[in-house]
């Protein structure tokens, strides 16, 4: 086990800020004194079930505990999930059925364990302790804390000041979150930076009930491919960890310079000393962007595919883009003519290359969408049957055939 003032250099890289630095300090002093690891815990709310690699920032750095010889707790809140997280939000989240928690929960443990060692691990559901709870068990966290000081959380006030809803179950939220801390006597508690009010409300109620504090580490919020907002789906500019080799690597690829350095910080393997060395390369133009944007591409699909595949995401990229080449295997979609013709966005979204028709328009529009190497700038026009060629962007092709 390396020391604690080494751990404290591996565990700060890529963090935002730790509550405090010297308790964890001193908590890491303690656990290599007494050969005892600490306990790390990371709540999870399996609302939807794709990981992507915004997420990965959070359980690469759970994998860093593991890696340090802590004891990490992978919580899945399947209770507190019914409810919604209502971090930075501003509206009250729609119920989630306690079917869709559990799929998405399964569907979780099987993305995690691409990041995570499931050797040193422990896997828990905080049903198994709010299920037990009566009624006035309940009622007693609602006392903890008052209402004045739950309006003090950012989006919870901007709520109030906007006279839209905020139901109690919400106010809970931290409440339960916190009480997942009591119960699992953790240490220290990861998540984004926009859980920090949930996160303090773990230190809070952990010494109002005469425990030792959790430290606090927060990771920072991963930006999506424009750069500019955080990676989320609902936004289009995310990279799933099941997203194919070639469509991850392509994705890593149309990212800009200066993201793709912190790309290199939050999400490779990367030694501090080799990031900075990276830097002044690129700067001194000793290293060109593009190569060390190809070497990350390759790192990253290979954590969740294997070398092999990543040469090969490579070789078809390249191939694509440096040669104007085609894949080497083009999916293949026979639509249901209507008259002969089809219109083209609903073709884009039955075939998948899109998630809704009003994308598809977007793209049109904007002049992302190629039919047989010409531009397709119509969206209201059909496409008479026939065979076709379907560039999106600069990495969906789609061969369109004959029914």
């Amino acid at each position: 086990m390396l020391k604690p003032l080494e751990q404290l250099e591996v565990i700060k890289r890529g963090v935002v800020e730790i509550i405090l630095e010297d308790e964890l300090l001193r908590k890491l002093e303690r656990s290599y004194k007494t050969s005892t690891p600490l306990r790390i815990k990371v709540g999870f709310d399996p609302t939807a079930p794709d990981i992507h690699l915004g997420h990965t920032v959070l359980l690469r750095k759970m994998r860093q505990f593991q890696d340090l010889g802590h004891e990490v707790i992978f919580l899945i809140g399947d209770f507190t999930g019914m409810i919604g997280d209502p971090s930075g939000r501003d509206e009250t989240r729609k119920p989630v059925t306690s079917e869709e928690v559990i799929k998405n929960a399964e569907t979780y443990k099987e993305q995690v364990f691409k990041i995570l060692d499931p050797k040193n691990i422990q896997i828990r559901f905080n049903s198994e302790w709010f299920e037990k709870m009566s009624a006035m068990d309940i009622v007693k966290l609602g006392a903890i804390r008052t209402v004045a000081r739950m309006l003090e959380r950012e989006d919870f006030k901007k709520r109030f000041e906007n006279h839209q809803d905020i139901t109690i179950l919400e106010f809970y939220y931290p409440l339960f979150q916190a009480y997942d801390s009591v119960h699992l006597r953790t240490d220290i508690e990861l998540g984004g930076t926009d859980q920090r009010f949930n996160l303090l409300m773990g230190r809070s109620m952990q010494k109002t009930m005469g425990m030792e504090e959790q430290v606090v580490i927060m990771v920072p919020l991963l930006e999506g491919l424009d750069g500019i907002n955080k990676m989320s789906k609902s936004l289009g500019n995310y990279i799933g960890i099941t997203d194919s080799p070639k469509d991850m690597f392509g994705k890593i690829m149309s990212i800009n310079d200066k993201l793709m350095l912190r790309y290199y910080e939050l999400l490779s393997r990367i030694s501090i000393e080799g990031l900075n060395s990276l830097k002044k390369s690129i700067e001194s133009e000793e290293i060109h962007p593009k190569k060390a944007k190809e070497d990350l591409a390759v790192e990253i699909v290979e954590q969740y595919y294997g070398k092999e595949q990543a040469l090969r995401a490579k070789e078809e990229f390249e191939h694509i883009f440096k040669e104007k080449g085609l894949p080497d295997e083009l999916p293949v979609f026979k639509p249901e003519w209507e008259g002969g013709e089809i219109w083209l966005p609903k073709l884009m979204k039955l075939s998948g290359v899109v998630n809704s028709t009003g994308e598809a328009i977007r793209l049109i529009k904007q002049g992302g969408v190629s039919i047989n190497g010409k531009r397709w700038d119509d969206p209201d026009e059909k496409l008479s049957q026939g065979e076709y060629l379907l560039k999106v962007g600069k990495r969906k092709f789609l061969k369109v055939m004959r029914g």
